[in-house]
């Protein structure tokens, strides 16, 4: 690409459709932080909403999963629809930093993340919630699916990411914390600094 050549827009697009969801998603990794988001369950569409604002992506969810048996299904099948989108958009990978870390507050709760676009998936993810805490909305947000929304991305994206609580106590505040630092790092670890593939293996 020469000098004077204007970067081409990194975006990827995903239909995926199971027996248990209908999961569509568009992302622009150079975005404004806008976030069209729904899912069917208001809470989850906020964090995905605080995903794209503080990551600095525009973000188009649209998920239709079975929320008469859970939100199990929506919720993780949504997290490797974005996995895939967000690959699609780094594409080969070169320029970007790759490495980054956050470190992101809410009240009484801390939480760090560190990640790397390696091309390998791989989560750590040291986050306890209060198992007494109200449910938040309605369908209710389980916050152990988390977890399970964070392995469908990384796994789909082919990324490796650690997730450690270091302190807190209000589920809702530990949740939000973990959204906010996992944006903060992608968009640090996105960020192009070049056009080489960041790996001696010359391979992401």
């Amino acid at each position: 690409m020469g000098s004077g050549a204007p970067r081409a827009v990194r975006q990827g697009t995903v239909h995926r459709v199971t027996k248990e969801s209908d999961v569509a998603v568009d992302v622009i990794l150079d975005g404004t932080g806008v976030g069209t988001i729904s899912t069917g369950i208001p809470f989850f569409d906020h964090m995905l909403n605080q995903l794209a604002k503080h990551g600095g992506l525009d973000l188009v969810v649209n998920s239709k999963g079975d929320l008469d048996v859970d939100t199990h299904h929506t919720i993780e099948d949504t997290g490797i629809g974005l996995g895939e989108a967000f690959a699609a958009a780094l594409g080969d990978r070169g320029g970007v930093r790759r490495f980054s870390n956050s470190l992101i507050p809410l009240d009484e709760a801390l939480v760090e993340v560190a990640l790397d676009l390696s091309g390998r998936p791989f989560l750590r993810f040291d986050v306890e919630t209060n198992p007494d805490g109200l449910p938040m909305g309605s369908p209710a947000y389980d916050p152990q699916l988390t977890e399970e929304f964070f392995r469908a991305f990384v796994t789909a994206a082919r990324v490796t990411m650690h997730v450690t609580l270091r302190y807190g106590k209000n589920s809702h505040h530990i949740v939000e914390a973990t959204f906010k630092a996992v944006a903060r790092a992608i968009k640090d670890a996105v960020r192009v600094d070049g056009d080489a593939i960041p790996s001696t293996k010359g391979v992401l």
